[in-house]
């Protein structure tokens, strides 16, 4: 959602910057030409004229308050979803904000992880309010997970984490590949 808000963000900067030199072209145009004309490049006479005759409860009214509704809902919603998703740390002093990303998060408790003698793969996906560990390694399942399990909680319990997030592992014996060499 970030990638879409700064793409947006320009946009909208755009459109808001061309109605303003809009404006005030046709402003200039008004001061210069006083007169009945229906406008430079917009025929701004026409529409208030429109504006004016035309009831609240029009067909064309509705759909354009509709539209209106629609789209200020759409960015509302992209504003709100687009927001830092950081991990909380503990404050070391009053008055000062300590926070993490997600990704440093997951880096650690995954390079822990991966350092253990029978996993040989792992990934691990963590946000501010769970990590979810995925091990791949040699030997009985539990055995992993609850390896797993112990070198993820050791990282978390090491941190200074203002919330420690919920700790998901699962563990999965490695496969035989069959294809390796065979061409």
């Amino acid at each position: 959602m970030r990638v879409l808000l700064r793409l947006l963000a320009p946009l909208v900067s755009l459109a808001v910057a061309a109605l303003g030199a809009l404006v005030v072209v046709e402003v200039v145009a008004a001061w210069a030409a006083p007169g009945p004309g229906a406008g430079l490049l917009v025929p701004w006479r026409d529409w208030r004229e429109t504006a004016r005759t035309t009831l609240w409860t029009a067909q064309p009214v509705q759909w354009i308050a509709i539209a209106a509704i629609v789209a200020g809902a759409v960015l509302l919603l992209i504003g709100l979803l687009a927001r830092r998703h950081d991990v909380a740390l503990r404050s070391p002093s009053p008055g000062l904000t300590v926070t993490t990303s997600p990704r440093v998060l997951a880096r650690l408790v995954g390079s822990r992880v991966r350092d253990l003698d029978p996993v040989t793969s792992a990934s691990v996906t963590a946000s501010a309010r769970s990590v979810v560990v995925r091990a791949g390694g040699r030997g009985e399942p539990t055995e992993l997970r609850q390896e797993a399990t112990t070198a993820a909680t050791a990282v978390l319990e090491a941190l200074p984490l203002a919330r420690r997030p919920r700790l998901t592992v699962r563990a999965a014996p490695d496969r035989p590949d069959t294809t390796r060499g065979v061409h």
